[in-house]
């Protein structure tokens, strides 16, 4: 259960990213749950492996590499998802943060 509303905030988190941006474009709310769903299939696969590699850059830089990791992960369920479209590298690391903000913002408000 607790992995399903992990998947409700985070398609919230990127419904809500798409409502601010107009570089990040969704179809519906359908869309940001299965993009939350591929995002949660994508980095439960090869997330743990990125970041393993990428740990001295995430150590050296006080862990704000992490969020070049989930813009990577971001990227690669644009390009799986034909309805979720994000406008390039600089909307994906602003999209990746504000979804990590968000997405945290509402699991502290809820918890």
């Amino acid at each position: 259960m607790n992995h399903l509303w992990n998947i409700l905030l985070l398609s919230a988190a990127v419904f809500i990213v798409a409502s601010l941006m107009p570089t990040i474009k969704i179809k519906n709310y359908w869309t940001a749950l299965a993009a939350a769903v591929v995002y949660s299939l994508v980095n439960f696969l090869i997330g743990w492996l990125l970041r393993f590699f990428a740990m001295p850059f995430i150590f050296i830089t006080f862990g704000l590499f992490t969020f070049v990791v989930n813009a990577f992960l971001l990227w690669i369920t644009d390009k799986l998802l034909d309805d979720f479209e994000i406008d390039g590298i600089f909307s994906t690391l602003i999209g990746a943060f504000l979804i990590t903000l968000i997405n945290s913002g509402l699991r502290w408000m809820l918890s």
